[in-house]
C-alpha cells in the first residue's frame, strides 16, 4: 500500500503540482513580468498561505478516508473497492481535486503568475471533462444505483451547505446489514428487509428490522 501511494503521490499530485507548473515557470521565466513572488507585506501571501493550508488539510482528509473506508487510492489504476460518502464527499463530489485546485491557487499567488493561474483554469477544464466522459460513467457501473442517487444528492463542485445524509442506507457498495430487534408481540407484526438501497416490508412476522 505503501508503495502505491508514492506511485500515485509522485504521479498525479507530482505532475499536477510540481512538473506541469515547473516547466511552464521555466518556459516563461525570460519573459518580463513573469513572476512577481509575493511577501508577508501582502494581502496574496496571507491569501495563498490559506489556500495551501486547506488544500494540504483536504487533501490528507481525503487520501485517509481512501485508504479506511474505500480500500484504494484516488488513482484510476487502483481505485477504491468501496464509494466514499463521508467527510467532505457529503458536502461535494469531487473534494481530492478541490483540493488540488487550492494548491494551485496558492502557487498562483505566493509566485504571482498568471500563467500559473491559467494552468489552474485549463486543469479545471480537463478534470470537468473527464469526470463527464469517464469518471462518473465508471462510477455508475461499479457502483450502480447507489452512486447515481448520490450523483443527484450531491453537487460536482459547489458544495452543499449541510451534509447529504443518504437516509441510513448504504450505497457504497457493500451488502446492507440488519439489526435484529425483538418486540416481544405476539401475534407477529412484520419484518423489514435492507437491500442495496432501499427497505421492503415483505409480510407479517414477529420481528422488525433497521437498517445499519
Amino acid at each position: 500500500m505503501i508503495l502505491q501511494w508514492v506511485k500515485h503521490i509522485l504521479i498525479l499530485p507530482g505532475t499536477m503540482l510540481v512538473y506541469i507548473p515547473g516547466a511552464i515557470l521555466w518556459v516563461v521565466a525570460d519573459r518580463p513580468g513573469a513572476l512577481a513572488p509575493a511577501g508577508p507585506g501582502q494581502v496574496r501571501f496571507w491569501i495563498g498561505i490559506a489556500l495551501a493550508m486547506t488544500g494540504l488539510v483536504l487533501s490528507t482528509w481525503c487520501a485517509r478516508l481512501f485508504v479506511t473506508l474505500g480500500r484504494g487510492t484516488p488513482a484510476p489504476w487502483d481505485p477504491p473497492a468501496k464509494l466514499v460518502v463521508h467527510g467532505p464527499y457529503r458536502h461535494v463530489r469531487n473534494p481530492m481535486i478541490t483540493s488540488v485546485l487550492f494548491l494551485l491557487g496558492a502557487e498562483s499567488l505566493l509566485l504571482g503568475s498568471w500563467h500559473l493561474a491559467g494552468w489552474m483554469a485549463v486543469f479545471f477544464l480537463l478534470k470537468t471533462l473527464y469526470f463527464l466522459r469517464f469518471e462518473e460513467p465508471g462510477l455508475e457501473r461499479r457502483f450502480g444505483a447507489g452512486y447515481r442517487r448520490y450523483k443527484v444528492n450531491v453537487p460536482r463542485w459547489i458544495p452543499r451547505l449541510r451534509p447529504w445524509d443518504p437516509g441510513g442506507q448504504r450505497i457504497d457498495g457493500s451488502p446492507a446489514r440488519c439489526l435484529r430487534v425483538d418486540t416481544g408481540s405476539s401475534p407477529p407484526k412484520a419484518e423489514v428487509v435492507a437491500s442495496f438501497t432501499q427497505v421492503h416490508i415483505v409480510q407479517d412476522l414477529t420481528d422488525t428490522y433497521t437498517v445499519l
